[in-house]
């Protein structure tokens, strides 16, 4: 706490409280009548007879009460200065450490189906996202499929099993509208780093890179904190772009498309700062490099920043020495004794430090929280519900709710209901704001963070706490998301912003392999029987075949919010 103070800067020095100097004068005062009146005692030994001196005037030595007045103005010396509250030092807020997150732009329009890279250039880039995976980046990843409109496919999340077991079905035939939108996907992309103040790395796979695209990518590196890696997936021999027919694609000249890499563009967007083009190899070391840079920067470190016109109360070290001058004080000094007998006894064991003996750990975390040192104070803390606040104040929600798991009571399951939101499972959270609800109906805030969450799900529309707690607790969502209780909207090329964040706000990674109810468009004229018969046969084809829910999931996307290309996509 104090391992900085020294050299002292005495140009800073000055005291926060500067008033109390002034109790000086009487402590002054007070000592010099103090020592006045141990000049009457010497006036009584002239009167008193010698034989009964001894037993009016106790004995003393009269150099001891001098040097004891001395120490007790000094003590009072230092605790006045305590009291004025001396500093020197300014306070300094803690570098926050946060994780750069990692977001793969998968190009899945229909020239990622040529030939001219065996098997196809789609399959080449799953294998190459695939072997990424495999080299562990240790960043948060999420996965982004874009065609001419751009969804998210994973949201941000560690559990990298999720991704492979989407990439595999991946395909152009789930995206809504046909073509390539660089700039949509880009831009929704940087909408999924924005739950972090750290810079985060794009990963771009894609066949479509023309002078258009490298005025695209130029442009968003100068605005984004984010940067941006290619792994570009075609050849500079290239080749024709056919339809999901086989047929050859014609522009509007009627000319045969052929997509090909040109070698000049890649080499000017190379030379853009923040741009890396990773050239494409036959092994896999070509992810293998890009896995490396990402962990290497896994952890960004913000600066420490410096309060102005707020100086560091340093008043308590002057309260130290004033002790040590009181125990002085004390007769026969039993009290220095104890005091010695305490450190030896008290802070001789493995792992007790000083503070140990006078704070309590509960406290310790305290003062580690009013500095904004929620991850050390919650290493420090033993009360649950105080761990999980911690927690969930540093960002670790995954912690946060394992603390708050702890609590019965309603305020805890109102606290674990905002630890799953934080942290992406939002079935979970809709159960742990129920659970509060129940427990205490009062509590007004779990009611309407319970609402908006049920809206927010149309799916789970009949869902009870019996069946939600299947895939609650036991399936979190190792993501974090959108930062808000609020109910935002939309996603897409024309949707602004703050639509893309809602529709970030609606994928729920843990258990969306469940959600295929709520995509399934069933005719009014068929009977509740058949309906029900119906979504379970829909849930099991989900279950073998996840394109069909991606197809599906992105068809209601776009029917819901309106999405539609914006016009400046490539039409193959």
């Amino acid at each position: 706490m104090y391992k900085d103070l020294l050299p002292i800067n005495w140009s800073d020095f000055h005291f926060l409280r500067p008033q109390f100097l002034w109790l000086m004068v009487p402590v002054i005062v007070l000592i010099i009548i103090s020592l006045l009146s141990m000049r009457q005692e010497l006036k009584w030994k002239k009167i008193i007879a010698p034989h009964l001196r001894a037993y009016v005037i106790s004995k003393g030595s009269n150099a001891i009460k001098i040097w004891m007045h001395i120490v007790l103005l000094i003590a009072f010396l230092f605790g006045i200065m305590g009291l004025s509250g001396p500093t020197w030092k300014k306070i300094e807020l803690p570098g926050q450490k946060l994780e750069t997150p990692m977001i793969v732009l998968l190009d899945l329009s229909q020239s990622m189906m040529s030939e001219d890279i065996q098997p196809n250039r789609l399959e080449r880039a799953k294998f190459k996202i695939k072997d990424l995976i495999k080299y562990n980046p240790r960043a948060r990843m999420a996965l982004i499929g874009f065609a001419g409109t751009a969804h998210t496919i994973v949201p941000l999340t560690k559990d990298y099993k999720i991704i492979n077991s989407h990439v595999e079905g991946l395909k152009p035939s789930v995206m809504p509208y046909p073509g390539s939108d660089l700039q949509a996907a880009l831009k929704l992309g940087d909408s999924l780093t924005q739950v972090t103040k750290a810079p985060g790395t794009i990963v771009v796979f894609s066949d479509d890179f023309e002078e258009k695209e490298r005025a695209i990518l130029n442009t968003f590196v100068q605005n984004s904190k984010n940067k941006v890696v290619i792994l570009a997936m075609n050849t500079p021999s290239g080749a024709d772009v056919k339809d999901m027919r086989g047929r050859a694609v014609k522009n509007s000249k009627g000319e045969v498309v052929r997509s090909y890499l040109d070698n000049n563009v890649m080499a000017s967007m190379n030379a853009i700062e923040g741009i890396t083009v990773q050239p494409l190899t036959l092994d896999d070391s070509d992810v293998e490099v890009i896995a490396k840079t990402i962990k290497e920067n896994l952890v960004f470190t913000e600066k420490k920043q410096e309060k102005e016109n707020d100086w560091r109360d340093l008043g308590l070290l002057a309260v130290i020495p004033m002790a040590f001058f009181m125990l002085l004080w004390f007769r026969r000094g039993w009290v220095l004794y104890s005091l010695v007998f305490l450190f030896l006894t008290s802070c001789s064991g493995e792992g007790t430090s000083f503070k140990d003996v006078w704070f309590t750990p509960n406290y310790q975390g305290q003062r580690l929280s009013d500095k904004n040192n929620f991850e050390d104070a919650a290493k420090t803390y033993t009360d649950p519900m105080r761990k999980g606040v911690a927690y969930f104040k540093a960002g670790d929600y995954e912690k946060a709710v394992d603390e708050f798991s702890m609590d019965t009571t309603a305020m805890g399951a109102y606290n674990l209901g905002l630890a799953y939101f934080k942290n992406g499972d939002y079935e979970a959270a809709a159960f742990a704001f129920n659970q509060a609800v129940e427990k205490d109906p009062s509590l007004e805030n779990a009611k309407e963070n319970q609402q908006q969450l049920m809206r927010l799900l149309p799916q789970t529309d009949g869902m009870t706490p019996d069946n939600a707690q299947e895939a609650a607790p036991d399936k979190r969502a190792k993501n974090k998301q959108n930062n808000s209780m609020e109910d935002l909207s939309g996603g897409g090329q024309e949707a602004t912003k703050k639509d893309m964040e809602k529709q970030r706000l609606e994928e729920d990674v843990a258990s969306n392999i469940h959600k295929g109810k709520e995509l399934d468009e069933v005719p009014d004229n068929i009977e509740a029987s058949i309906q029900k018969q119906n979504n379970n046969l829909l849930m099991r084809k989900v279950d073998d075949d996840p394109s069909i829910f991606l197809q599906k999931k992105f068809r209601y996307q776009v029917k819901k919010y309106n999405i539609k290309p914006t016009g400046n996509e490539t039409a193959w």
